[in-house]
């Protein structure tokens, strides 16, 4: 009778201990590239993720009330009022005799607005100067006041009655809907909106804080940071440097950090 050919047990055994060297070789030359990978993957999620936030950080600030922006003591919190628009108000009755002008010798509450009207806000604030003390500053209040309504074909402001302290020599306004705060605290990066105003800042100031960022340092030496330099005054340019540093670590223990600068310049024309 013809022999059956077959597979003996010590051929299946060799078969198996070479399959288990080269997928050995083939998982040792594979293993770092793969790590690599995940790696770069990681730094690049943390890379976006800061950017976003420095991206968001530097709009917001290029639209705060002139003079209005703060850090406090610790570098962590920066504040500044947020605006929503502007205009110019009627400084002198036009050829004819008409016109509602803005007075700034007597509480006044009503005033024509030159070119487009702004949409409603929360307050109007005249030649906002300082981010402190208790003149021409926003904060304190004496140049800000509730901006009620629009109307008429001029068209019209109604505000607060309010003596303004300065007149703007642009014939400035601009419309706010309060102050704003990014703070770096507990790990996060937050933005603080909804709180009162306050002439001393604070930190954290309450309101509504929604997350902007998350796994930022606030603890090491190279911890989250705002620098506030104000420009000269014929400049009228400030710049707020922001360095956001964010650490990841992942499940197989390694420890990923980037840290991102940006500067971002605020107008201080009032």
């Amino acid at each position: 009778m013809r022999k059956t050919a077959g597979v003996t047990l010590v051929e299946l055994i060799v078969v198996i201990a070479i399959t288990s060297i080269i997928g050995a070789m083939v998982a040792m030359f594979i293993r770092r590239p793969i790590e690599g990978y995940a790696d770069a993957s990681r730094r690049a999620s943390l890379t976006d993720e800061a950017d976003t936030a420095l991206r968001r950080m530097t709009r917001d600030l290029r639209l705060a009330l002139p003079n209005s922006v703060r850090v406090d003591a610790s570098g962590q919190f920066v504040e500044y009022i947020e605006t929503t628009g502007g205009g110019r108000y009627r400084a002198e009755l036009d050829s004819g005799g008409g016109g509602n002008t803005l007075d700034f010798t007597a509480a006044d509450a009503t005033f024509d607005v030159l070119g487009p009207v702004p949409a409603l806000g929360n307050h109007i604030v005249v030649y906002n100067l300082y981010n402190s003390g208790t003149t021409s500053n926003a904060y304190f209040g004496d140049n800000r006041a509730v901006f009620s309504a629009v109307s008429g074909s001029s068209p019209n402001i109604t505000i607060a009655s309010t003596l303004f302290p300065e007149p703007s020599p642009a014939k400035r306004f601009h419309v706010v809907s309060g102050p704003v705060t990014y703070g770096c605290t507990g790990g996060q990066l937050l933005r603080y909106s909804g709180y009162a105003y306050s002439t001393v800042q604070v930190a954290p100031p309450g309101g509504t804080a929604a997350v902007v960022a998350a796994n930022v340092d606030t603890t090491s030496a190279d911890k989250c940071q705002f620098v506030y330099t104000a420009g000269a005054l014929s400049e009228r340019i400030a710049t707020v440097s922001i360095i956001l540093p964010i650490v990841s670590t992942s499940a197989g223990g390694n420890v990923e950090r980037i840290r991102m600068f940006q500067q971002a310049q605020v107008s201080n024309a009032p």
